[in-house]
């Protein structure tokens, strides 16, 4: 039996000392705020998406960052073994629109009631409001045999514990890290888990704000504020080239616009917008083509002959969007619909379906739903979680340079790499 310390208790500590425990360890949490699940809580707008139920492969193609590193930890603990775990422990689920998986109850608290009674059932003490300040560790060359010494990865340190804020020293055999990302720091996320990676020497990549609202460099949002989209389509065009396609809901904001549909296309944005002009592209009618649509036009021009533009095209858009889309048109407003041209009718067209928007950046971390970037994948063994070159030091969850869609994704992350990292398999 192992001494194990899980540091952090979001979903992936909750569901590490959990794994951990059920292995026969000695598990201790710390958690340094006044409950568990503090983050969880608020998660899928207090109903907390929990995972997605679709295929196997559906959640590799939904993962952003790096979804090979994932293979070992899906296939380890995925979305079906998630749903029963939840199930058995007394929280019946169901599924809802685009395969996301919720509580029966709407209810977060349920799901962190469960997970507390995991917890307890398998032994877990939890230590709250008890904060890790820093990560204990003996150097680990005089242990190294010759061999050892000309591996590809040797290693460098072995964890021997953990420090507490006020001085105490907590002894252990392996530590897991589960201290979430930078996303809601109000919740407790303050990048603790990147200060004891860069501790122990291991690469930490740069963090951006991810599943997060845009700004945009028009006034669109100020002028829409409050206005929802359903069924829209949207791009993400980088120097002209399209990195992402999605399409259901938005909302326009006083900064620029929000919602599922652009808090996917922002994960995109954050991986490579560094690298040039960033432009968002909607198409207010994706169930038709340009010519379906220009036939559309056609038959309401015709029945409106002698109206103004402004007053003939009501029903199309929404009320508060119509002076928008007059204004993109390019047409004058006062025209008659008999004087506009078959090229200015077309162009109509082409601009309701390739409305362009230029991104001027998103919102900061405390709108950020995840954050990006992490403890670097190439420190970490896939197949344990436990770091390359620090003998007993796993890391799991929102931690690790991970990260994926809205829809459940990121929560089944979180779930089995903390699975993964509580069997200790290199501690066998």
């Amino acid at each position: 039996m192992s001494r194990v310390i899980v540091v952090g208790g979001g979903p992936a500590g909750c569901m590490a000392a959990i794994s951990a425990a059920q292995e026969g360890h000695s598990v201790s949490l710390y958690e340094k705020n006044e409950k568990l699940g503090k983050k969880l809580f608020i998660t899928g707008k207090g109903r907390c998406n929990v995972t997605n139920a679709g295929e196997l492969q559906e959640l590799f193609r939904n993962v952003v960052s790096n979804e090979k590193f994932l293979y070992s930890a899906f296939y380890g603990f995925d979305n079906t073994r998630v749903c029963s775990f939840f199930e058995q422990a007394g929280c019946p689920l169901k599924t809802e629109r685009g395969e996301r998986v919720f509580p029966v109850s709407d209810h977060s608290s349920d799901i962190i009631r469960a997970l507390q009674e995991q917890l307890k059932k398998n032994g877990v003490k939890v230590f709250l409001q008890t904060e890790v300040t820093e990560l204990c560790f003996q150097s680990g060359e005089a242990e190294q045999n010759a061999s050892q010494k000309k591996a590809d990865n040797p290693i460098s340190k072995t964890i021997t514990g953990v420090m507490l804020k006020g001085g105490q020293r907590k002894e252990a055999d392996a530590v897991i890290i589960a201290t979430g990302g930078c996303s809601y720091q109000t919740t407790g996320s303050t990048g603790d888990g990147y200060r004891f990676a860069k501790q122990l020497g291991l690469a930490v990549t740069d963090r951006k704000p991810a599943l997060v609202p845009f700004v945009l460099a028009e006034d669109y949002g100020s002028r829409m504020q409050g206005l929802a989209l359903k069924n829209v389509g949207a791009s993400l065009l980088l120097n002209g080239r399209e990195i992402y396609q999605g399409f259901g809901e938005m909302l326009f904001t006083h900064f620029g616009v929000s919602g599922p549909l652009i808090l996917s296309a922002s994960s995109y944005y954050a991986k490579y917008a560094a690298k040039g002009d960033a432009l968002l592209r909607l198409d207010l009618k994706p169930a038709l083509s340009e010519e379906q649509m220009d036939k559309r036009i056609l038959r309401d021009f015709e029945e409106n002959q002698k109206k103004q533009f402004k007053n003939a095209v009501g029903g199309l858009f929404p009320s508060r969007l119509i002076p928008v889309m007059i204004e993109v048109s390019g047409i004058e407003p006062e025209k008659k619909i008999q004087d506009i041209t078959r090229e200015e009718r077309r162009q109509f067209v082409h601009r309701m379906k390739n409305w362009d928007m230029h991104i001027s950046g998103t919102r900061d971390f405390q709108e950020a739903i995840i954050t990006q970037g992490g403890v670097s994948i190439k420190e970490i063994n896939p197949s344990t979680m436990e770091a390359k070159h620090v003998k007993g030091l796993y890391f799991a969850g929102e931690v690790l340079d991970v990260d994926a869609l809205t829809g459940g994704f990121n929560l089944q992350i979180a779930w089995s790499t903390g699975y993964l990292a509580g069997e200790m398999k290199g501690q066998k």
